[in-house]
């Protein structure tokens, strides 16, 4: 029993760990730009030795991955769960509506996510990781168009389901960056909005 709860106290104390780790190295990849930190300034602002960093994280690549797994699987969560508001029939300006409010909403995790991204274009193996972890968002957005086909007419132009997805996920990457440079989080959201009903339905439900 009492190596039970030893047992118990240090794994509890190691996901403590974990998790303080990662939200000091979002905090300073947001500060400072993800090639710009160092290990050591995620264990000072994390107040951890190098022997806590290492022992959860074999590199700042692994790190990232951790808090990007972190952030995708939320978003995608959110992302299935406003899609799934609606039932079969897929009321795309509402669904839109609740989507946007999902995705737009940290401009830090925009400008750690976009350097990890020019770090991972030069890195072909990180990229391939960055790849399938996108990809978990547009299968999320793919499984609930596959749901609402047959109930919902979407626009032929976009060919099959995963192009639709991809289509979203590349309105989302544009409407993105120009957040980046104008700070403008209402404006990108209803710009957003507009791309998105545009490409999911004909395009009547917009508003120019």
């Amino acid at each position: 029993m009492a190596v039970e709860q030893t047992t118990r106290r240090v794994t509890r104390r190691r996901v403590r760990t974990r998790a303080n780790l990662l939200d000091a190295a979002f905090a300073v990849f947001a500060a400072k730009g993800f090639g710009r930190v160092s290990i050591e300034e995620v264990c000072e602002a994390a107040g951890y030795s190098r022997g806590a960093f290492y022992s959860n994280f074999d590199s700042l690549d692994e790190l990232f991955f951790a808090l990007y797994r972190q952030r995708a699987d939320l978003i995608a969560d959110q992302v299935s769960g406003a899609l799934a508001l609606d039932g079969p029939d897929l009321d795309v300006p509402a669904a839109v509506d609740r989507v946007t409010e999902v995705l737009l909403l940290d401009r830090d995790w925009l400008l750690v996510k976009t350097d990890f991204l020019v770090h991972a274009a030069r890195e072909p193996d990180v990229a391939q990781t960055l790849l399938e972890h996108r990809a978990r968002l547009r299968r999320a957005i793919a499984e609930r168009l596959a749901r609402a086909r047959g109930h919902t007419e979407l626009p032929a132009v976009l060919g099959d389901i995963d192009g639709a997805a991809h289509a979203v996920v590349a309105a989302y990457d544009g409407v993105t960056t120009q957040l980046l440079l104008d700070r403008d989080v209402e404006h990108a959201r209803a710009w957003l909005g507009q791309l998105l009903t545009a490409l999911l339905t004909d395009g009547s439900d917009t508003t120019v």
